[in-house]
């Protein structure tokens, strides 16, 4: 049986998706079970990272977990929520794990690299004893179902950065690859994907893109710096954060590239952005 965390987002809800359609017993984790959407074979469980005493019962029974979590780097000293996970899994003697990542992982000092190399580490120390594989995707395409209340009220879409490319990935193309891991095993052991979509785009002509797919002329207002580093830090981020997210992305160009994992793992192209907005357009 494979445990899916985060299986009411957008790459947790793919893969339990994929899992249930190929006909696999699947156990999908949220913390709200009785609200959850699940296709029929899938069996929702509560289990919320930041209680681990819940933790137990979710991950019983499991011999593959798609690992992920939501927490926000530098909300708490150090990634409580995937070192819970990790713990609970070993304590059920789950022996493949394939985790969600970020780009590059815990390459670099800053807090957002220190952050990842220790949720990275929870599952890859080999004292755990598990099958891991790491998926460490750029930005998604998901993104931009942020949009989503913006356009309803107009054509014009409020964006930080609008103008800073990405070669943003499909979920449904992660959650591909992640379902491959857990079945999988000898191919995908000890592998680290890191993963992009198949052009390289800013969110400016994303939002273009979509606007054809509405038969909408929409319109970007341009969020400044110092509003969008206001935002993030009403998010909560710590200032140390704010700066580090602030240097990736001013600063380089790291997630522009488009990698080759996708095609190479899957047999086919990764998914374009055009492709994904048509699967997601009743969403706006």
């Amino acid at each position: 049986m494979i445990l899916v965390t985060g299986a009411t987002g957008h790459v947790g809800g793919e893969l339990v998706r994929r899992l249930a359609a190929a006909g696999e017993p699947v156990r999908a984790m949220t913390r709200r079970p009785a609200e959850a959407r699940l296709p029929a074979g899938a069996q929702a469980v509560y289990g919320d990272a930041a209680d681990p005493a819940s933790l137990d019962a979710a991950f019983a029974g499991a011999d593959g977990v798609f690992l992920m979590s939501a927490q926000a780097v530098g909300t708490a000293p150090e990634p409580t929520h995937d070192l819970a996970l990790a713990a609970a899994a070993a304590r059920a003697g789950v022996r493949r794990v394939v985790k969600l990542s970020t780009l590059d992982g815990g390459t670099g000092s800053d807090p957002i690299a220190r952050w990842q190399t220790t949720a990275e580490a929870a599952v890859t120390d080999p004292a755990r004893g598990f099958v891991w594989t790491l998926l460490r995707p750029g930005r998604f395409m998901s993104n931009a179902l942020r949009w989503t209340g913006q356009l309803r009220a107009g054509d014009e879409v409020a964006i930080p950065f609008a103008d800073r490319p990405a070669a943003s990935v499909d979920p449904a193309d992660l959650a591909e690859i992640a379902a491959l891991a857990l079945l999988s095993t000898e191919q995908h052991a000890g592998v680290v994907h890191e993963l992009s979509g198949p052009q390289s785009l800013t969110p400016t002509q994303e939002l273009a893109v979509l606007g054809e797919i509405l038969g909408r002329d929409l319109r970007v207002r341009p969020v400044p710096t110092d509003a969008a580093r206001a935002g993030m830090a009403g998010y909560g981020f710590p200032s140390e954060v704010v700066d580090a997210i602030m240097r990736r992305t001013l600063d380089g160009d790291r997630g522009a590239e488009v990698l080759p994992t996708v095609e190479k793992v899957l047999g086919r192209p990764a998914r374009t952005f055009t492709q994904w907005a048509r699967a997601h357009r009743d969403e706006y």
